[in-house]
């Protein structure tokens, strides 16, 4: 596949931040961990893997300005270019030795993501997609899949934890949506269930609660693959209000109804 300069950036930088995370994952029960919320750590190789991605991006482009998880927003002189970064996307998993986490790269410009990577360094599967130019896994081309029932469905979802989220609004959907559909899965990370619907290995997802470094990426991967992405309201405020739910037509359409009606008694 043919790659843009700027994707090429992207992956460049996805890559290094990747090597350092794997060689820190080999040695997990060593890294220093600190409290940045309840239920919510953060360690050297998130701290790590961010340095390295700010200083790729801004040597490459050094006018963008940057959206990212542990800096927040970084200005640059170019106003119409911003990067949105997510270093270590799955970091309890990392914490815990289960290889599902990713790094997370999109490019937003003139607020419309254009370009987006997510990696997973464990299995060494990169995800890349450009506006217009199609999804990828590695060198491979991405569809959603095809199913059109939620019956015959496998659904991603994320779960809301200590500290976080509105645990019975999310109880009332996880009931709403276990009564239609043939599986539910948790990955731990919301970049990589985006990434696992485009590449049509989930057939939808929804989860509340996110950050825009969360879903910027895997969202663009998703529309280039032939899919959907709306909030929980069918709009288009997913950075800003951090709601998604996602799938093809007919499991988009299908889950969002789902996921929003009234809880039967």
């Amino acid at each position: 596949m043919a790659r843009s300069a700027l994707l090429n950036v992207m992956v460049q930088a996805a890559m290094k931040a990747g090597r350092s995370l794997s060689r820190d994952f080999g040695e997990v029960q060593n890294l220093q961990v600190s409290m940045k919320g309840p239920g919510d750590y953060v360690s050297q190789a998130d701290r790590k893997a961010e340095d390295i991605i700010f200083a790729e991006l801004s040597r490459a482009r050094p006018g963008y300005g940057f959206l990212m998880e542990e800096r927040g927003a970084v200005s640059g002189d170019d106003d119409q270019h911003r990067w949105i970064v997510d270093p270590l996307d799955g970091t309890t998993n990392f914490l815990h030795g289960i290889p599902i986490f990713s790094v997370s790269i999109a490019l937003e410009r003139q607020g419309q993501v254009v370009a987006g990577v997510v990696y997973n360094p464990a299995m060494d599967e990169l995800y890349t997609a450009e506006r217009g130019g199609g999804a990828f896994l590695n060198d491979r081309r991405l569809r959603v899949a095809a199913r059109t029932k939620l019956s015959d469905a496998v659904i991603g979802c994320g779960v809301p934890h200590l500290g976080r989220g509105r645990h019975g609004n999310f109880l009332i959907e996880l009931r709403n949506v276990m009564a239609e559909v043939s599986g539910i899965r948790r990955l731990g990370s919301a970049a990589l269930d985006l990434a696992y619907v485009a590449a049509g290995r989930m057939d939808g997802f929804w989860e509340d609660g996110l950050s825009a470094w969360d879903i910027a990426a895997g969202m663009l991967l998703i529309r280039e693959a032939g899919g959907f992405v709306s909030d929980l309201n069918g709009g288009q405020t997913m950075l800003e209000k951090g709601a998604l739910v996602a799938g093809n037509e007919a499991i988009h359409r299908a889950l969002l109804k789902t996921v929003t009606k009234p809880l039967k008694a």
